[in-house]
């Protein structure tokens, strides 16, 4: 039976097998492990992408959130954390590690709808905290460029404006990504990026980023992730040893020549699966915004009435891989119990996409064939249902 996975990082190698193969002996033969030369240049080299002053290697995505919320406290308060009172405005839907960088960085996250449309924050939702009671808490948001596509960032951006709010993005999903032309990560007062092997641009492990036009920010970032200091021998703050690591940072530099190729074939395939699926009327496509570019790290459908596991399970009987992102929202998790987060109103839109949403396998070297087996399968599955 053949097999079509969600991702075939086997087939990516083969693909760019010399760039990397080049990347590593390089490192084998210079044998800097540690902030080599490859680490500069990658974060050289994304920063004119993102077409910022900054970027600055970490050793993962969630890393990257926790040092940019820690040098934000630093830098606006004049405190190593904020305070439990200190309120961070995010999506429940999403991964465990927005929520709990909040946690990390000593504030609390306040958790508000997502548009169902979009999966994303809802801004009409942050709107309507800030002008609660407890609104005057917030020191700032964390929109999630969830699956691949930008929040809307104009609304966003208006609102942190008028109440003097920080903006992180998590663009751990999302590198390449847009919104009017304006690369993801390039928004806010700083973006977070992942190097997880899944991602777009992903590594053969951990790794991370942040970028940013803020001088201290990229100054405090710098510090923290070395231990907390420039000189490690007589540091300034509260660190970690959180830096990228060379040979990453080598792997990640083979692979960023592709990724505008990469993000390109993932976009004709979602437009693939969309067009071909259009008349499946138990499923509801995903939504692309038009003033986005959506770089389809996930494409993820809907699936009506209660089906969404019988579907899974369907596929995964004819070989085809599928991936339930997120199947229980943030504030439902343990670890935001017990006063540790704030939910906003009901949170509706989100636990219902945790129960209907199914993410079909995007790989970026997928062939048509595979693409419209896929949706041949799903088209069965629904005509088995009459």
């Amino acid at each position: 039976m053949k097999q079509i996975p969600m991702l075939d990082l086997h087939a990516e190698y083969k693909h760019m097998q010399s760039d990397i193969d080049q990347a590593i002996r390089t490192c084998l033969e210079h044998q800097k492990w540690v902030l080599g030369p490859e680490v500069k240049e990658l974060e050289d080299s994304i920063a004119r992408y993102l077409n910022v002053k900054h970027c600055v290697g970490v050793s993962s995505g969630t890393e990257a959130l926790v040092l940019s919320l820690r040098a934000l406290a630093i830098k606006t308060k004049g405190q190593e954390y904020f305070a439990r009172q200190d309120e961070i405005i995010t999506t429940p839907f999403t991964f465990t590690a927005t929520g709990d960088a909040i946690l990390r960085a000593g504030a609390t996250p306040v958790f508000v709808d997502i548009d169902p449309a979009t999966y994303n924050i809802d801004p009409q939702r942050i709107s309507e905290y800030l002008a609660s009671t407890a609104g005057h808490r917030v020191v700032g948001v964390i929109p999630v460029h969830l699956y691949g596509q930008s929040c809307e960032m104009d609304k966003i951006s208006d609102i942190a404006t008028e109440r003097n709010l920080f903006i992180v993005e998590d663009v751990a999903q999302a590198f390449g990504g847009t919104w009017k032309h304006e690369k993801l990560g390039a928004i806010g007062t700083a973006g977070c990026f992942s190097f997880f092997p899944s991602k777009n641009l992903g590594g053969f492990g951990d790794g991370g980023m942040v970028s940013t036009s803020d001088d201290k920010i990229a100054e405090l970032v710098r510090m923290l992730l070395k231990h907390g200091g420039k000189d490690k021998y007589n540091v300034d703050h509260i660190g970690y040893n959180a830096r990228l690591d060379t040979l990453q940072a080598a792997i990640l530099l083979a692979k960023f020549k592709y990724i505008d190729e990469f993000n390109a074939n993932r976009a004709a395939i979602a437009a693939r699966y969309t067009q071909t699926l259009s008349n499946v009327k138990s499923i509801r496509l995903p939504q692309q915004l038009q003033e986005a570019y959506h770089v389809s790290h996930q494409y993820t459908i809907n699936v009506m009435d209660g089906k969404r596991d019988a579907l899974q399970a369907f596929l995964k009987e004819k070989g085809i891989s599928s991936m339930v992102y997120y199947p229980l929202p943030l504030h439902k998790m343990t670890v935001f119990l017990n006063g540790r987060s704030i939910a906003s109103r009901d949170l509706v839109n989100a636990e219902q996409a945790a129960l209907n949403v199914l993410s079909l396998p995007v790989e970026p070297l997928q062939s048509v064939n595979d693409t419209l087996l896929v949706t041949e399968y799903i088209k069965e599955f629904f005509r088995k249902q009459l």
